[in-house]
């Protein structure tokens, strides 16, 4: 048993050592992989730790910041896809690109965080670094709700409904109930995937008119605006995507003027300067939105083939009203047609909605990524 005067010499002796250093939090793991044409970089970190991906241009590159989570993994990787090379410089790290890039995901779950990126257009990596450059950011509750509210809005709108039934199939199916069921598990598959926020322009039977439904996403200020329909016409199998112009063919003009009620989409929002600025403002806008609705037909198509049947010439073009809004992308998806048989009992069944809510999804989900939109998940 130690005395009195041993016991305080003890006491003061520990008072002396110097004290503990702080064991911080870190990144104690990181790698780069190609991943078809873009690449996936792989962080190991505390779980909610705060991260913000940002872009940046003179050079093309992106720059992961991790407050308060110093260093403690590899700090120089090799290039993969679009990303050259990667270092650590100034406590974050630096990923020069050959190019420009869009996000395709990024997700955190637990200790792990992943960040794909693919080649992308040189417009929308230019204004994301122009706009403060925040490609996609987490950690945190609060970061992620601020996050989640930034993701691109895409709008799904199922056809007919209320008073109104849509087609109606040779067994009686009614178009507005196998488009809502089909929105609606769309809808699961989007969010689920944790890329943007999805909005309905009806979750129910009721009746929306078209007008109302090309408002409803330009309000909103829409990425990407997707109506849903099952049509009736006479020898038409398959499933098909429409995007404006002039009818096609014949079965393309027929189907527009039996959807188009009304064409009740307002003007543009543009800012005050000569009618003749306006003009040019608003043919390139509606020229942008047009490639914009172009390139996600093809990606509705190349993802449909992989698992229901197509009508020939499978993208069409048409005057259909819900497709006029000069500033949101859009496409016309006819899911199949009721006047067919077979088209009626495949969309009465719920493993082939699903199976094309799961190829449309994959098809919103590549268009963002190509568009430069942010996409991000929080696992």
């Amino acid at each position: 048993m130690l005395g009195r005067r041993a016991l305080a010499s003890l006491v003061l002796g520990l008072a002396a050592l110097p004290a503990p250093t702080e064991v911080l939090a870190a990144v104690t793991g990181a790698s780069l992989e190609a991943v078809g044409p873009g690449a996936r970089l792989t962080l190991t970190l505390p779980a909610n730790a705060r991260w913000k991906l940002v872009a940046a241009r003179s050079p093309n590159r992106l720059l992961l910041e991790t407050p308060g989570q110093p260093w403690r993994a590899a700090t120089r990787l090799r290039g993969a896809g679009p990303v050259r090379a990667a270092r650590v410089e100034r406590g974050r790290l630096r990923l020069d690109l050959s190019g420009p890039v869009a996000l395709r995901r990024a997700a955190a779950s637990g200790n792990r965080l992943v960040i794909e990126v693919v080649p992308g257009a040189s417009g929308p990596f230019a204004r994301l670094a122009g706009g403060g450059g925040v490609m996609a950011e987490g950690g945190g509750t609060a970061a992620a709700t601020r996050r989640a509210a930034s993701l691109p809005l895409v709008v799904l709108d199922p056809g007919h409904g209320g008073r109104d039934p849509g087609a109606l199939g040779v067994r009686g199916t009614q178009e507005k109930r196998v488009v809502l069921a089909t929105a609606l598990q769309l809808k699961r598959v989007l969010e689920a995937g944790g890329r943007c926020r999805v909005a309905l322009t009806r979750g129910n039977d009721r009746f929306v008119a078209l007008g109302a439904r090309v408002n409803f996403a330009r309000q909103r200020q829409a990425a990407l605006f997707i109506s849903l329909h099952a049509d009736s016409a006479p020898g038409a199998r398959g499933a098909s995507v429409y995007t404006l112009g002039d009818s096609s063919d014949s079965l393309a003009g027929a189907l527009a003027r039996r959807e188009n009620q009304a064409d009740r989409a307002g003007g543009l929002r543009l800012p005050s300067v000569s009618p003749e600025v306006q003009a040019i403002l608003a043919s390139l806008i509606q020229a942008e939105t047009r490639i914009g609705s172009a390139r996600m037909a093809e990606q509705v198509v190349a993802e449909l083939r992989e698992d229901v049947p197509l009508l020939p010439n499978t993208h069409r073009q048409a005057g259909f009203v819900v497709l006029k809004a000069p500033d949101v992308p859009a496409v016309l998806v006819e899911l199949g047609f009721l006047s067919d048989a077979q088209d009626e009992a495949a969309l009465r069944r719920a493993d082939h909605r699903a199976r094309l809510a799961r190829a449309m999804g994959r098809a919103i989900h590549g268009w963002l990524a190509q568009s430069g939109n942010v996409v991000a998940a929080f696992g």
